[in-house]
């Protein structure tokens, strides 16, 4: 036998060596620690089965699928409601291993969660929706009309309908993630007024780079346990790795420090020049957010 040859299988017999006496766990959580989805209504596959395989093209791990539109109606369009065509959804997802991160409820981006008289029931049906399919997280944006920072004066009304939802969200085994307009101070007295475990704040880099606020501080205000997701995007304009305003190695070695794991959801970050390119602009974002926190 050749010495390279020995050389090589004496090298992968130690590393096998190394593998087998590390626990499985500890293994697990340095490749999995932070996973990287897309949300589906960005490229264009809004509750569409043609999301699984267009994710797995552009080199996700995840998906984030949306409820549908809500509009007037009682509760948002969810096409998953019906039994086949969640059956279709969950069997693509396991085909191509691509894994539902959470359901999002854009809807209400421009849909008053405070005003709109079955606001607890659309998410409630998103609860029973993300059960069903053993998601663990659901999306709820405040969006426009919701503005906690314009409009203070809704903030009881939020707070009543978040505890009612918390409470069924609870009995789910799901967390509501929100997204607000407030600062990491404001957001996580809230959070605190709520007073549920099942509701937690899904942060986005964006509001933090809009209000001119310090994504890393930031982070470390809400903490570990007050963050279930985290929107890896800022407005369109640039693709992430030419995006001045966000750091992502410092923000990851911040959740490396605090210990947090999770989903990475890309939205937007889209290049001004060529905006409705899916392929190009997605796939360098991901790429990029792989490099960064899967290596």
């Amino acid at each position: 036998m050749k010495k390279e040859t020995i050389k090589f299988t004496l090298v992968g017999i130690s590393f096998l060596m190394i593998l087998n006496l590390c626990p499985k766990s500890a293994i697990a959580q340095i490749d999995k620690r932070y996973k990287v989805a897309v949300a589906d209504i960005m490229i264009l596959k809004r509750q569409k089965i043609g999301a699984f395989p267009l994710t797995k093209e552009l080199g996700a791990d995840g998906v984030e699928v949306d409820m549908g539109g809500l509009g007037d109606r009682e509760t948002f369009d969810n096409k998953l409601a019906i039994d086949s065509n969640r059956t279709q959804f969950l069997a693509k997802s396991q085909e191509l291993n691509i894994q539902i991160s959470s359901l999002a409820m854009t809807g209400f981006y421009s849909q008053s969660f405070a005003q709109r008289p079955t606001a607890v029931k659309a998410v409630q049906d998103c609860i029973n929706t993300a059960k069903v399919m053993n998601v663990k997280v659901i999306f709820l944006p405040f969006g426009v009309q919701g503005d906690l920072v314009k409009n203070p004066e809704l903030r009881p009304a939020i707070i009543e309908r978040l505890k009612a939802a918390g409470k069924i969200a609870e009995q789910a085994g799901v967390t509501i993630g929100i997204e607000t307009s407030l600062s990491a101070k404001d957001e996580l007295q809230l959070l605190k007024d709520v007073s549920s475990p099942a509701v937690k704040s899904y942060f986005n880099f964006a509001n933090a780079v809009k209000n001119n606020r310090d994504i890393v501080q930031e982070l470390k205000t809400l903490g570990k346990n007050n963050i279930i997701q985290i929107h890896c995007t800022d407005d369109d304009g640039v693709w992430l790795q030419n995006d001045t305003k966000i750091d992502l190695k410092s923000i990851k070695q911040t959740l490396d420090k605090m210990g947090w794991s999770g989903w990475l959801v890309i939205e937007r970050s889209r290049d001004a020049s060529d905006p409705k390119n899916v392929k190009k602009n997605f796939t360098a974002n991901i790429a990029y957010v792989k490099s960064i926190f899967q290596r």
